[in-house]
């Protein structure tokens, strides 16, 4: 067994918003918040930049430190177990990346081994049902207590 560390970022807007990814991926759909995985010899903060640049386009500025995963946590895809950091993010240039409305909206996309989509929904809305993994829920769990 070996570890799978994540990074992930939540990135709200000032009208309350958090911006989620809807993916498909080996014809496995699920939604989650935006990043990804460390790459050998990058650091966190260094690897959520790069995830976010590479997803979204997007250069961001980390605000804080929301949830580090503290339980067990097998991946959905390998025999890994998964260790997940959390960060309010803020972007620090313009959203160019296309928004959608409606979950997996996939119809302009190439159908591709792996498909990926955003979609904001307000943090009032966003329910912890509506993310797939175990660390998304906690991590929204956590989030929604240090606004509250």
């Amino acid at each position: 067994m070996y570890f799978n560390v994540r990074v992930y970022g939540l990135l709200i807007t000032d009208i309350e918003e958090v911006l989620i990814s809807d993916e498909k991926t080996l014809n496995v759909s699920f939604t989650k918040f935006p990043g990804g995985g460390l790459e050998h010899g990058e650091g966190l903060i260094d690897a959520l930049k790069r995830e976010f640049m590479e997803e979204c386009q997007l250069e961001i500025d980390i605000v804080r430190h929301i949830y580090t995963t503290d339980f067990y946590e097998k991946s959905s895809f390998n025999d890994s177990q998964i260790i997940s950091i959390y960060y309010q993010v803020e972007a620090k240039s313009p959203l160019l990346f296309d928004i959608k409305t409606s979950p997996f909206d996939f119809s302009l996309e190439k159908q591709q081994e792996k498909m990926e989509v955003f979609r904001f929904i307000p943090i009032d809305s966003l329910q912890e049902m509506d993310l797939t993994f175990k660390t998304d829920k906690m991590a929204w769990r956590h989030f929604k207590k240090l606004i509250l």
